[in-house]
Protein backbone atom coordinates (compact mmCIF):
# COMPACT_ATOMS: atom_id res chain seq x y z
CA UNK A 1 0.00 0.00 0.00
CA UNK A 2 1.48 3.36 -1.07
CA UNK A 3 -1.08 5.54 0.67
CA UNK A 4 -1.05 6.83 4.25
CA UNK A 5 -3.87 6.43 6.75
CA UNK A 6 -4.32 8.91 9.60
CA UNK A 7 -7.03 7.93 12.10
CA UNK A 8 -7.59 10.58 14.80
CA UNK A 9 -9.29 10.28 18.18
CA UNK A 10 -11.38 13.46 17.87
CA UNK A 11 -11.64 16.56 20.00
CA UNK A 12 -14.90 18.19 21.02
CA UNK A 13 -13.67 20.99 23.27
CA UNK A 14 -15.05 23.87 21.21
CA UNK A 15 -18.46 24.85 22.50
CA UNK A 16 -20.70 25.67 25.42
CA UNK A 17 -23.11 22.76 25.56
CA UNK A 18 -23.78 19.08 25.06
CA UNK A 19 -25.63 19.45 21.75
CA UNK A 20 -23.58 18.88 18.62
CA UNK A 21 -24.78 22.31 17.43
CA UNK A 22 -22.61 23.91 20.11
CA UNK A 23 -19.74 21.42 20.30
CA UNK A 24 -18.36 21.25 16.79
CA UNK A 25 -15.65 18.64 16.48
CA UNK A 26 -12.30 19.98 15.35
CA UNK A 27 -8.69 18.95 14.99
CA UNK A 28 -5.98 20.71 16.92
CA UNK A 29 -3.49 22.58 14.77
CA UNK A 30 -0.71 20.09 15.49
CA UNK A 31 -2.70 17.11 14.22
CA UNK A 32 -4.03 18.97 11.20
CA UNK A 33 -0.56 20.24 10.34
CA UNK A 34 0.59 16.62 10.12
CA UNK A 35 -2.27 15.85 7.74
CA UNK A 36 -1.26 18.76 5.49
CA UNK A 37 2.43 17.79 5.59
CA UNK A 38 1.76 14.16 4.67
CA UNK A 39 -0.57 15.28 1.87
CA UNK A 40 2.20 17.26 0.16
CA UNK A 41 1.99 20.67 1.80
CA UNK A 42 -0.08 23.80 1.34
CA UNK A 43 -0.82 23.16 -2.34
CA UNK A 44 -2.46 19.79 -1.64
CA UNK A 45 -5.95 19.15 -2.95
CA UNK A 46 -7.97 18.33 0.16
CA UNK A 47 -11.51 16.94 0.22
CA UNK A 48 -13.48 16.77 3.47
CA UNK A 49 -16.44 14.37 3.57
CA UNK A 50 -19.03 15.44 6.17
CA UNK A 51 -21.43 12.54 5.69
CA UNK A 52 -21.13 11.35 9.30
CA UNK A 53 -22.21 14.69 10.78
CA UNK A 54 -25.74 15.87 11.53
CA UNK A 55 -24.60 19.48 11.03
CA UNK A 56 -22.52 19.15 7.85
CA UNK A 57 -22.55 22.82 6.84
CA UNK A 58 -21.09 24.00 10.14
CA UNK A 59 -18.55 21.17 10.26
CA UNK A 60 -17.49 21.82 6.66
CA UNK A 61 -16.98 25.51 7.36
CA UNK A 62 -14.96 24.60 10.43
CA UNK A 63 -12.56 22.46 8.41
CA UNK A 64 -12.24 25.06 5.65
CA UNK A 65 -11.29 27.64 8.28
CA UNK A 66 -8.80 25.30 9.95
CA UNK A 67 -7.07 24.24 6.72
CA UNK A 68 -7.03 27.85 5.50
CA UNK A 69 -5.20 28.92 8.67
CA UNK A 70 -2.52 26.38 7.71
CA UNK A 71 -2.10 28.03 4.30
CA UNK A 72 -4.20 25.62 2.23
CA UNK A 73 -6.49 27.03 -0.45
CA UNK A 74 -7.63 24.03 -2.48
CA UNK A 75 -10.27 22.64 -0.11
CA UNK A 76 -13.53 21.01 -1.17
CA UNK A 77 -16.43 19.78 0.97
CA UNK A 78 -18.53 16.76 -0.02
CA UNK A 79 -21.71 16.05 1.91
CA UNK A 80 -23.35 12.79 0.83
CA UNK A 81 -26.82 12.35 2.31
CA UNK A 82 -28.14 9.72 -0.12
CA UNK A 83 -26.29 6.65 -1.35
CA UNK A 84 -26.71 7.49 -5.05
CA UNK A 85 -24.81 10.73 -4.48
CA UNK A 86 -21.65 8.61 -4.14
CA UNK A 87 -21.83 8.10 -7.92
CA UNK A 88 -22.11 11.79 -8.84
CA UNK A 89 -19.44 12.59 -11.49
CA UNK A 90 -18.31 15.81 -9.77
CA UNK A 91 -17.75 14.04 -6.45
CA UNK A 92 -15.88 11.21 -8.19
CA UNK A 93 -13.68 13.75 -9.98
CA UNK A 94 -12.83 15.52 -6.73
CA UNK A 95 -11.94 12.25 -5.01
CA UNK A 96 -9.89 11.03 -7.98
CA UNK A 97 -7.84 14.24 -8.07
CA UNK A 98 -7.45 14.62 -4.29
CA UNK A 99 -4.15 14.37 -2.46
CA UNK A 100 -6.04 13.99 0.82
CA UNK A 101 -9.55 12.87 1.75
CA UNK A 102 -10.72 13.41 5.31
CA UNK A 103 -13.84 11.99 6.95
CA UNK A 104 -15.39 14.16 9.67
CA UNK A 105 -16.83 12.92 12.94
CA UNK A 106 -20.44 12.05 13.72
CA UNK A 107 -21.98 8.63 13.13
CA UNK A 108 -19.67 6.06 11.51
CA UNK A 109 -22.61 3.97 10.28
CA UNK A 110 -23.68 6.84 8.02
CA UNK A 111 -20.34 6.63 6.21
CA UNK A 112 -20.71 2.89 5.65
CA UNK A 113 -24.38 3.14 4.64
CA UNK A 114 -23.94 6.00 2.16
CA UNK A 115 -20.46 5.30 0.76
CA UNK A 116 -19.49 1.68 1.51
CA UNK A 117 -19.47 -0.51 -1.59
CA UNK A 118 -19.93 2.39 -4.03
CA UNK A 119 -17.72 3.63 -6.86
CA UNK A 120 -16.41 6.34 -4.53
CA UNK A 121 -15.35 3.66 -2.04
CA UNK A 122 -13.58 1.76 -4.82
CA UNK A 123 -11.68 4.89 -5.84
CA UNK A 124 -10.47 5.41 -2.27
CA UNK A 125 -9.28 1.79 -2.07
CA UNK A 126 -7.42 2.10 -5.38
CA UNK A 127 -5.77 5.38 -4.43
CA UNK A 128 -4.53 3.91 -1.15
CA UNK A 129 -2.99 0.97 -2.99
CA UNK A 130 -1.49 2.79 -5.96
CA UNK A 131 -0.87 6.46 -5.10
CA UNK A 132 0.95 8.67 -2.62
CA UNK A 133 -2.32 9.67 -0.99
CA UNK A 134 -3.62 10.46 2.51
CA UNK A 135 -6.89 9.16 3.92
CA UNK A 136 -7.60 10.77 7.29
CA UNK A 137 -10.58 10.61 9.61
CA UNK A 138 -11.53 11.86 13.05
CA UNK A 139 -13.77 10.11 15.57
CA UNK A 140 -16.41 8.35 13.41
CA UNK A 141 -14.16 8.98 10.41
CA UNK A 142 -11.40 7.00 12.12
CA UNK A 143 -13.62 4.22 13.45
CA UNK A 144 -15.03 3.45 9.99
CA UNK A 145 -11.55 2.62 8.65
CA UNK A 146 -11.55 -0.88 10.14
CA UNK A 147 -13.21 -3.95 8.62
CA UNK A 148 -14.89 -4.93 11.89
CA UNK A 149 -16.32 -1.64 13.12
CA UNK A 150 -17.74 -0.61 16.48
CA UNK A 151 -21.12 0.89 15.64
CA UNK A 152 -22.44 1.53 19.15
CA UNK A 153 -22.66 0.48 22.76
CA UNK A 154 -22.40 2.54 25.93
CA UNK A 155 -19.27 2.29 28.05
CA UNK A 156 -21.25 1.18 31.11
CA UNK A 157 -22.78 -1.73 29.18
CA UNK A 158 -19.46 -3.01 27.86
CA UNK A 159 -18.01 -6.31 29.09
CA UNK A 160 -21.50 -7.79 29.25
CA UNK A 161 -21.95 -9.83 26.07
CA UNK A 162 -23.85 -7.85 23.49
CA UNK A 163 -23.09 -4.52 25.12
CA UNK A 164 -20.91 -3.51 22.17
CA UNK A 165 -22.46 -3.39 18.71
CA UNK A 166 -20.32 -4.36 15.71
CA UNK A 167 -20.85 -4.21 11.96
CA UNK A 168 -18.87 -4.10 8.73
CA UNK A 169 -16.71 -1.00 8.28
CA UNK A 170 -14.97 0.44 5.21
CA UNK A 171 -12.16 -2.14 5.36
CA UNK A 172 -9.18 0.17 4.86
CA UNK A 173 -7.46 -1.38 7.92
CA UNK A 174 -8.59 -5.02 8.18
CA UNK A 175 -6.10 -5.92 10.94
CA UNK A 176 -7.53 -3.65 13.63
CA UNK A 177 -10.58 -2.37 15.50
CA UNK A 178 -10.51 1.37 16.23
CA UNK A 179 -12.22 3.26 19.05
CA UNK A 180 -11.99 7.02 19.61
CA UNK A 181 -12.44 9.61 22.39
CA UNK A 182 -10.98 6.65 24.20
CA UNK A 183 -9.75 7.99 27.51
CA UNK A 184 -12.16 10.90 27.81
CA UNK A 185 -15.23 8.65 27.44
CA UNK A 186 -13.89 5.66 29.35
CA UNK A 187 -14.11 3.18 26.48
CA UNK A 188 -11.65 0.61 27.82
CA UNK A 189 -14.38 -1.98 28.39
CA UNK A 190 -15.90 -1.37 24.99
CA UNK A 191 -12.70 -2.09 23.08
CA UNK A 192 -11.87 -5.02 25.37
CA UNK A 193 -15.16 -6.70 24.48
CA UNK A 194 -14.61 -5.94 20.78
CA UNK A 195 -11.20 -7.66 20.67
CA UNK A 196 -12.50 -10.55 22.76
CA UNK A 197 -15.20 -11.01 20.11
CA UNK A 198 -12.59 -10.76 17.31
CA UNK A 199 -9.40 -12.07 18.98
CA UNK A 200 -7.37 -12.08 15.77
CA UNK A 201 -7.62 -8.29 15.54
CA UNK A 202 -5.64 -5.58 17.33
CA UNK A 203 -7.53 -2.92 19.29
CA UNK A 204 -6.48 0.72 18.86
CA UNK A 205 -7.95 3.16 21.40
CA UNK A 206 -7.25 6.76 20.34
CA UNK A 207 -7.47 9.58 22.87
CA UNK A 208 -8.69 13.00 21.79
CA UNK A 209 -6.17 15.23 20.02
CA UNK A 210 -4.20 12.07 19.23
CA UNK A 211 -3.75 10.06 16.06
CA UNK A 212 -1.66 7.60 14.12
CA UNK A 213 0.27 8.03 10.90
CA UNK A 214 0.10 4.59 9.28
CA UNK A 215 2.55 3.88 6.46
CA UNK A 216 2.74 0.79 4.25
CA UNK A 217 -0.38 -0.48 6.06
CA UNK A 218 1.84 -1.57 8.94
CA UNK A 219 4.05 1.15 10.58
CA UNK A 220 1.96 3.24 12.99
CA UNK A 221 3.47 6.34 14.61
CA UNK A 222 1.61 8.20 17.35
CA UNK A 223 1.06 11.95 16.88
CA UNK A 224 -0.69 14.53 19.05
CA UNK A 225 -0.89 15.41 22.72
CA UNK A 226 -2.51 12.28 24.14
CA UNK A 227 -2.11 8.53 24.11
CA UNK A 228 -2.98 5.49 22.01
CA UNK A 229 -3.93 2.38 24.00
CA UNK A 230 -3.08 -0.88 22.22
CA UNK A 231 -5.10 -3.99 23.10
CA UNK A 232 -3.37 -7.14 21.83
CA UNK A 233 -5.44 -10.33 22.31
CA UNK A 234 -3.03 -12.65 20.46
CA UNK A 235 -1.89 -14.33 23.71
CA UNK A 236 -5.27 -14.71 25.41
CA UNK A 237 -5.32 -17.78 27.65
CA UNK A 238 -9.03 -17.65 28.46
CA UNK A 239 -11.92 -16.04 26.58
CA UNK A 240 -15.54 -17.03 27.23
CA UNK A 241 -17.24 -14.64 24.78
CA UNK A 242 -17.99 -17.40 22.28
CA UNK A 243 -20.04 -19.49 24.72
CA UNK A 244 -21.78 -16.73 26.70
CA UNK A 245 -25.45 -15.91 26.55
CA UNK A 246 -26.41 -12.29 25.89
CA UNK A 247 -26.07 -10.01 28.89
CA UNK A 248 -23.64 -12.14 30.89
CA UNK A 249 -20.25 -10.76 32.01
CA UNK A 250 -17.20 -11.42 29.85
CA UNK A 251 -14.17 -13.26 31.29
CA UNK A 252 -10.76 -13.08 29.57
CA UNK A 253 -7.15 -13.43 30.74
CA UNK A 254 -3.71 -12.41 29.46
CA UNK A 255 -4.83 -9.47 27.33
CA UNK A 256 -1.72 -7.40 26.57
CA UNK A 257 -2.09 -3.63 26.88
CA UNK A 258 0.44 -1.00 25.78
CA UNK A 259 0.15 2.75 26.30
CA UNK A 260 1.92 4.78 23.60
CA UNK A 261 2.51 8.53 23.27
CA UNK A 262 3.79 10.90 20.60
CA UNK A 263 6.72 9.42 18.68
CA UNK A 264 6.13 5.83 19.80
CA UNK A 265 5.38 3.20 17.16
CA UNK A 266 3.60 -0.12 16.70
CA UNK A 267 4.00 -2.39 13.68
CA UNK A 268 0.85 -4.22 12.60
CA UNK A 269 2.64 -7.01 10.76
CA UNK A 270 4.22 -8.51 13.88
CA UNK A 271 2.68 -6.23 16.56
CA UNK A 272 5.98 -5.21 18.07
CA UNK A 273 6.26 -1.82 19.77
CA UNK A 274 9.06 0.74 19.57
CA UNK A 275 9.07 3.53 22.16
CA UNK A 276 11.13 6.69 22.23
CA UNK A 277 14.23 6.59 24.39
CA UNK A 278 14.54 8.76 27.49
CA UNK A 279 17.15 10.84 25.66
CA UNK A 280 14.70 11.46 22.80
CA UNK A 281 11.98 12.51 25.26
CA UNK A 282 14.40 14.93 26.92
CA UNK A 283 15.32 16.42 23.54
CA UNK A 284 11.75 17.08 22.37
CA UNK A 285 10.79 18.60 25.75
CA UNK A 286 13.56 21.16 25.66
Amino acid sequence: MRGILIPIGGNEDKGIGENEKYTLEFIDKGILANVVKESGGKDAKIVVITTASSIPREVGENYVDAFTKLGCSNISIIDIRERDQSDEPEYLRLITEANCVMFSGGDQSKIVDKIGGTVLHDILRRKLQEEVFVLAGTSAGAMCMSEEMISGGHSTEALFKGGVHMRDGMGFLPEVIIDTHFIQRGRFGRLTEAVATFPKLLGLGLAEDTGLIIRNATECEVIGSGMVIIFNPSKLQHNNVGILKQGLPVSITNLTVNVLACGDKIFLNDRHVEVMTLEEYDRIQQ
